[in-house]
């Protein structure tokens, strides 16, 4: 991998060379009414692309930034809900014992309190 890797970034450079030397006719860029430069077309462009590059840098990690504060307030909102749950079912243990509790003072379902006809 690593020489795949070395193998393109040196086409990439290469390539960076020859456009170069190709493009060295001179440019005018004029950024407001009276300001004015003149660079080489490729220098131009290079220019260009390197500041490109820094704002895709920059915009990936902002978004890593974003998104590593949004993960760290779920994991809060989590822990939130793990503690709701482990109430919810402390009180459904808690229903549950007194329910069984109310039942064994209730009278057996065979068993009937009317005296016995004696027919």
């Amino acid at each position: 991998m690593r020489q795949l890797n070395f193998l393109l970034i040196f086409i990439f450079g290469l390539a960076m060379v020859m456009f170069t030397l190709e493009n060295t006719t001179p440019t005018t860029v004029r950024f407001l009414p009276g300001v004015s430069f003149t660079f080489p077309l490729a220098a131009l462009l290079l220019l260009v692309g390197g500041l490109g590059a820094t704002a895709a840098w920059i915009y990936a990690v902002w978004s890593g930034v974003v998104r590593k504060v949004e993960s760290l307030q779920g994991e809060g909102e989590q822990e939130a809900q793990r503690v709701r749950i482990q109430e919810l079912e402390n009180d459904l243990q808690r229903y549950r014992a007194t329910v069984d509790a109310q039942l064994a003072l209730l009278p057996a379902a065979g068993e009937s309190t009317a005296p016995p006809n004696n027919a």
